[in-house]
């Protein structure tokens, strides 16, 4: 993998889900850089659920390359047996509930939204928010044997913040068995249907994640953008809409690789 400095590392805790005992010690997100590939890991005692505090943190990291990005590729990786098995609860009004609720939506939208190539490396369980993580990742490589799920219905409570995205990746049948019982499912499944591009066995996933991210590296980082910003705006569009924006990125890439190639 890329050889990367160290930038910070915030530690984070919650008011219902201390830190595990065993443990002994909180949640954590490390950020770091190595040139053109920005790495946001996580790493906490409770399957790395997303505390409040580390919300913020990944917001803020995602925020500042909204602003300018200094980075191409954006790999999302944890560490422990899981990758993210969900997000603390804490809030106890209603009040409270919609300010989390407004917090996952806002990182959920920053993470799809940003201008960086997103990789999800996902190494072990994934569920609830981790696996719409892993679904919202331009590319998410999964280990083979990692066990995936929407388990919010096991409580009675409807996933709709992923219902807001998922079936732009799965088909309606297919998905919404998944949702509606909140059953573990394989990652071949997950491949099979839409939900992630690439399942390998653990031992081959570094090597799978780096070859994916030197493929990104080689890219124009201008062009990746554009390439990203256009694809996930005409996801959202009519085709006649589609059509007109498709007519001005021609003409303006044209004119980009005329100027490019002048002597």
């Amino acid at each position: 993998m890329h050889t990367a400095y160290f930038l910070y590392t915030v530690s984070t805790t919650s008011r219902t889900s201390p830190a595990s005992p065993a443990s002994g010690r909180a949640g954590t997100v490390h950020v770091e850089r190595a040139g053109d590939v920005l790495t946001i890991t996580l790493d906490g005692p409770r399957g790395n659920e997303i505390t409040p505090s580390m919300f913020e943190t990944i917001l803020k990291t995602l925020a500042e390359e909204a602003l300018n990005p200094l980075a191409k590729v954006l790999l999302l990786r944890a560490t422990g047996e899981a990758f993210c098995t969900g997000r603390e609860r804490s809030a106890q009004s209603l009040a409270e509930m919609r300010v989390e609720a407004e917090r996952l939506i806002a990182l959920k939208r920053a993470f799809r939204n940003t201008p960086l190539i997103t990789v999800a490396r996902v190494h072990g369980a994934a569920s609830g928010f981790g696996m719409g993580f892993a679904i919202l990742a331009d590319f998410a490589i999964v280990a083979q044997d990692a066990p995936l799920a929407f388990p919010e219905m096991r409580a009675g409570l409807p996933p709709a913040a992923i219902m807001a995205y998922l079936g732009e990746f799965a088909l309606p049948r297919d998905a919404f068995p998944l949702i509606l019982f909140g059953e573990t499912f394989s990652a071949s499944h997950a491949k099979a249907i839409g939900l992630v591009n690439d399942v390998v066995p653990i031992a081959e996933l570094d090597a799978a994640v780096s070859a994916l991210v030197d493929r990104i590296l080689r890219i124009d980082a201008a062009s990746a953008r554009a390439c990203k910003e256009l694809f996930r705006t005409m996801l959202q569009g009519s085709f006649e809409a589609n059509c007109r924006l498709a007519t001005d990125a021609l003409a303006v890439a044209s004119a980009t690789l005329l100027r490019r190639s002048a002597p």
